[in-house]
């Protein structure tokens, strides 16, 4: 299937496979396109090898064709399930091996001007809290200490914030930050060695709270409609919640790269939409043919982000929540792959 043109003006009622898929999240936008255009020099993803980093990847490999604009696009990983590094190498991404916690092999990582930094680490963090403090809040003094002269974009959450009241607009970049566990916590220690450091050092730092990307084999729809599908009730208490098409949110964090600066630039990557869990359930199995049961009742606050600096800064959603549950609802009916993954939107506890 040839790659659609980022001026494409419609989407396809229909998403035929993985392939079809990541040639979808890794179109770039024009924003995207303008931002590698006006940028300079190699670009480096630091922890490619997860969810949503072989689509950025090669979305930053696109951009940069689209722009005319000559430059390595890099992919750092330990690349454990080689698959990954492989489909990144047939699309002109490049690929060196290596653990980020290893603090000399970071050392010999190749200069680059321009940096994403995707590493972290979330599931899995309780009952080993410690790995998860050195991926979140060690590594990023070591990124910045080897990348001082570089541009860089830098993945967070939105868990920094904490629950919000419903019916509010979400948290906004402004607000006091509430993290609830030891991976949010952990997070917010992530943000301020960036910033520390980019203070410090005076390099321009963009960070980029993410509440929550969604595709077709992962995200917080796949996980409702999974659950529909199979016959499992839905849990209420965690009653609403933010999501964004992965492709937008991969061009949002691309053009953020422009907007980095000494101290951080912070925006919130969100949808337009404050969703029900209840009205998205019922849609989706309405689509699915399913009969939903619910448990509990929707509390009066919830993990939600306001998005609307990004819009304006970093170029609008294109993906409608409407269009996500037909091609959700789509995929699951047909079979379609899981990563197998669960996001665990629905903790209100702050433990995954």
């Amino acid at each position: 299937m040839p790659p659609m043109p980022a001026s494409t003006p419609r989407w396809p009622t229909s998403i035929a496979d993985d392939t079809h898929l990541d040639d979808l999240l890794s179109t770039p936008s024009l924003a995207a396109i303008d931002a590698m255009r006006q940028l300079e020099g190699d670009l480096i993803v630091l922890g490619v090898a997860g969810k949503m980093g072989p689509t950025l990847a090669r979305m930053a490999r696109r951009a940069s064709d689209e722009a005319g604009v000559k430059r390595r696009v890099i992919g750092v990983a330990r690349f454990t399930d080689t698959t990954h590094e492989d489909l990144l190498q047939a699309h002109g991404v490049e690929t060196i091996r290596c653990d980020l916690l290893d603090e000399a092999a970071v050392a010999r990582l190749p200069d680059a001007p321009l940096v994403v930094y995707m590493a972290g680490r979330k599931f899995g963090s309780t009952g080993l809290e410690s790995l998860t403090w050195a991926m979140n809040a060690w590594l990023p003094a070591v990124v910045c200490r080897r990348y001082a002269a570089s541009r860089i974009a830098a993945f967070s959450t939105g868990n920094v914030y904490g629950l919000t009241p419903v019916g509010h607009g979400g948290s906004q970049e402004g607000d006091a930050v509430s993290p609830v566990g030891e991976y949010a916590m952990s997070c917010l220690a992530r943000e301020r060695m960036f910033e520390h450091f980019s203070r410090s050092h005076g390099t321009p730092v963009s960070i980029l709270r993410l509440n929550y990307a969604t595709e077709m084999r992962y995200g917080l729809l796949v996980d409702l409609a999974r659950k529909i599908a199979a016959g499992s009730s839905i849990e209420l208490a965690m009653g609403h919640a933010n999501v964004i098409w992965q492709g937008d949110a991969n061009a949002m964090s691309l053009v953020a790269l422009s907007h980095a600066s000494s101290p951080p630039y912070v925006v919130n990557i969100a949808g337009r939409d404050e969703l029900s869990v209840r009205e998205v359930c019922l849609a989706l199995g309405a689509r699915l043919g399913h009969e939903v049961r619910f448990t509990g009742a929707e509390a009066g606050d919830a993990l939600l982000s306001n998005g609307s600096k990004g819009w304006t800064d970093l170029g609008a959603p294109q993906v409608e929540l409407a269009q996500l549950i037909d091609w959700t609802a789509d995929w699951i009916s047909r079979g379609g792959a899981s990563l197998g993954k669960p996001t665990h939107f629905e903790s209100r506890d702050g433990r995954f």
